[in-house]
Order: C-alpha cells, then structure tokens, then sequence
C-alpha cells in the first residue's frame, strides 16, 4: 500500500530501509531526551519487521524524495470490541519537514489500513510533555485518554517476573 501527494509518498518500509529507519528511531528519541534508551540495532530491527516471525511493520515517508519520517505499528486485539486494532508505537517526523501534512498522512494511512482490514480502534500513548503533539492529535480528532496509565516490566523487573522461582511480586 503506498500512498502519493505530489510531494509526501508513503510506502512499506523495505528491509533496505532499515538504516534509514533505525536513523530516524535514533532522532526521534534524541527529540524525546531519550537517547540512552535505545539499547537495540539494526540487526534487531531487521529480524523483527522482516524475519520469519515479524513483530512489527513501519511505514516510511518521504518528502521531496528524502526520508522525512515513519510510522511503525503492529496489531493488537481488544476484548471488548472483539476485534483487532492497530498500535502505533512510534509517528516521527524530522523537524525540517513538519508542517507539511507527513504527520497527519502517516495517521491516515494507518487509519485506512485499520478500516480496510476490520479493525476496530487506532491508538497510541503520547508524553505527557509533548503538548504540540497532544494538540495535533486533538485537531485531528484523537482522544487523549486522561484515565489511562501504561503499565511497563522491562529489565531485571521483567527477569524476576518471568522468574517463578525467584524474587516476585508477591513476596
């Protein structure tokens, strides 16, 4: 699926696209004062959006023929709906290219795919902090959900999770 204003095109990223990819995860969390978070590489990425069980898709946009941004996403599924639904784990646009409807085009394209494929919701977490983002995503008709905190086990939290033997939660 590969979308086309004289300008913006978005299009499947290809496992060709990884460098570009993982270059713009690397400025989107320099944007977000998160660089010492990203802990993964290229290799990662490669297996996990192209490997024999993908986990992930991202879609890259281009502005001018330049790689301007990305959308990556994956399925979830909701009890209530009984329906799937599509998670948007990260939109990034660089900053030389905002304003220029990329943003917006990437949403679109993820809600037309979440039509066209039965799902029932399109959703994503925002930082608290990024009020230009939390705006846009008002002005496009995104409920910013007030009442809803993400829940998150990672590290030695999720090792001793995972660990029936050892230290729980519940000792």
């Amino acid at each position: 699926m590969t979308q086309t204003t004289p300008q913006i095109c978005l299009r499947s990223a290809t496992q060709t696209d990884i460098p570009v990819l993982f270059r713009l995860i690397k400025a989107l969390a320099d944007y977000e004062k998160l660089t010492h978070a990203v802990t993964g590489n290229e290799v990662l990425l490669q297996e996990h959006l192209f490997g024999s069980r993908p986990y992930a898709e991202a879609v890259l946009a281009e502005y001018g023929g330049e790689a301007a941004g990305f959308a990556l996403f994956f399925y979830n599924y909701s009890t209530f709906l009984t329906r799937p639904g599509i998670y948007l784990e990260d939109l990034f646009v660089l900053p030389g290219y905002r304003r220029q409807g990329i943003g917006k085009a990437l949403l679109t394209y993820l809600a037309q795919r979440a039509m066209a494929e039965g799902c029932g919701r399109l959703e994503w977490s925002v930082l608290d902090w990024n009020e230009p983002a939390i705006c846009f995503y008002n002005r496009i008709g995104a409920d910013v959900l007030p009442d809803w905190r993400i829940c998150r086990v990672t590290g030695d939290a999720l090792i001793n999770l995972a660990n029936p033997g050892g230290d729980t939660l519940d000792s």
